[in-house]
């Protein structure tokens, strides 16, 4: 009786202690999981800030590293791809440094401007005061308390095309821009109203207190938001093409205006009459009833999951702090709506860098590269430290669909709107715009193209701004392509 009760007891003490051993068991397990997924975080997160945030962080200007390199190093030159001097640092009769900008106002918003750390002034902040020269001769300069030189920025930007944008642009507010559409190189980039970068010391504060339409710090190339008008008549037509599958065999008969019940008249320019029109018909006229019509046909979901694959409503990630265009036709929207926004106004807004991106696209086969401005970082002597190459952004339509936008685009030169093209020396293609922002009467101009059609060297954007003078867009357009031809 003693042995088994003996026996009892110990299966008792067993049970228990393996209970408490598994207890150990699982809590161990419990906290080794837990390091193990704290250790995996971390990892993700250094490899999220080494690739995605380590820029923005060592560019930040509460970074105290970049003070100290202040103290240390001159600010290097920021120069074009043909090597024109755009910013340099010099030393007044006092000793002190500042900031020069040989070109002035040709430049500013592109450069940006050292005081407040905008463009590529801080973009390439760290780069520009960091220096790879000559290790003795930093350490010599070092233990004489004198400065070393900075790494110099050189920029994509073509002097040549760049005054002849800005000529073309003369007093106008508005932008033009224009890259490279098979590597999103950007060969001009500007915006006026302008300012003079030499005198920002004395006038920033109160250039900052300018109302918004005539801000001279607002690049309007990138931040700058506007009705895109007919240039938006490419998006519409790429949709339609997707969702109709006799697109090449309708024919509509314009009457100058179109009338959808429960909606509101929509009128050509001028009210013209275009007749009889197929798709490439209408959109080498620019034909507003056409576009406001078939937009009935179109299926708005699927549009708007077009226009967002080419990025409307999302961040474009360009390296250059860029406005957001808004795309907000959805199945729940009303009849007038529709047709507003299938001829680019209603509530639809974009910049001209996007809309730039978006007809290099079509020019490159459907392939929308990211657009950069910093060709290359090298040192005050010229050795070349680290070079930027293009990047695909995204496949944002077929090579064949792109092919025939295409030829959409080029009728409107040798048959429609863009005349402007029709006996130059080069074959171009591209959309003309007409945008209606408020009850006044006055419209904002675009253009956007590409030449030569059949090997896309350079796209080009350009927006005038409503009230400007001269030529329309396309004149100004023209005025930078012919500089590239020629």
């Amino acid at each position: 009786m003693k042995k088994q009760e003996k026996q009892k007891k110990k299966r008792e003490s067993d049970i228990l202690w393996n209970k408490k051993k598994g207890l150990r068991n699982y809590e161990t397990n419990v906290i080794s999981f837990l390091f193990m997924a704290l250790f995996l975080a971390m990892a993700f997160y250094l490899v999220y800030f080494t690739v995605y945030k380590s820029d923005s962080v060592v560019n930040n200007s509460y970074n105290k590293r970049i003070d100290i390199l202040s103290g240390k190093v001159v600010r290097g030159c920021i120069l074009t791809s043909d090597g024109i001097v755009l910013a340099e640092t010099k030393t007044d009769e006092s000793g002190e440094e500042y900031r020069y900008y040989p070109l002035g106002n040709m430049y500013c918003h592109v450069v940006g401007l050292n005081l407040s750390k905008s463009g590529v002034e801080g973009q390439e902040n760290y780069e520009l005061l960091s220096t790879n020269g000559n290790i003795i001769e930093e350490l010599t300069n070092e233990l004489k308390g004198k400065k070393s030189a900075g790494n110099d920025v050189v920029l994509t930007i073509d002097s040549k095309l760049q005054k002849a944008a800005y000529d073309a642009l003369g007093n106008n507010k508005g932008a033009v821009v224009a890259m490279e559409p098979s590597t999103g190189k950007i060969l001009a980039m500007v915006s006026k109203p302008d300012y003079d970068p030499n005198y920002a010391d004395e006038y920033y504060n109160s250039w900052l207190e300018y109302e918004s339409s005539d801000s001279v710090l607002l690049n309007r190339a990138v931040n700058g938001l506007y009705a895109p008008g007919s240039t938006f008549k490419v998006m519409t037509a790429l949709e339609y093409i997707r969702d109709y599958e006799g697109y090449e065999d309708f024919v509509y008969d314009c009457s100058g205006s179109a009338y959808v019940s429960g909606g509101t008249t929509i009128p050509c320019s001028d009210e013209k009459v275009h007749g009889e029109e197929d798709l490439s018909d209408a959109f080498a006229n620019s034909c507003n009833s056409f576009f406001s019509t078939i937009g009935f046909e179109l299926k708005l979901g699927k549009f708007r999951q077009l226009c967002e694959t080419f990025y409307f409503n999302r961040n474009l990630n360009i390296g250059m702090d860029a406005s957001v265009s808004s795309f907000q036709l959805d199945e729940n929207s009303g009849i007038s709506e529709i047709q507003e926004t299938c001829i680019g106004q209603g509530k639809t807004m974009i910049s001209p860098i996007h809309n730039l991106m978006i007809i290099s696209s079509i020019a490159n086969g459907g392939v929308m590269m990211n657009p950069y401005v910093v060709m290359q970082v090298q040192t005050a002597s010229g050795k070349v430290l680290s070079v930027n190459m293009p990047t695909q952004k995204a496949q944002v339509c077929s090579e064949e669909e792109a092919e025939y936008i295409g030829s959409l685009c080029r009728k409107v030169v040798t048959d429609g709107t863009g005349g402007a093209f029709r006996w130059t020396g080069y074959e171009a293609a591209g959309k003309t715009g007409t945008a209606q922002y408020d009850s006044s009467g006055l419209a904002h101009s675009w253009f956007i193209g590409y030449a030569p059609y059949d090997n896309p060297e350079i796209a080009i954007s350009v927006v005038l701004e409503g009230g400007y003078s001269g030529q329309s867009a396309q004149y100004v357009a023209k005025a930078v392509l012919d500089a590239y031809f020629n």
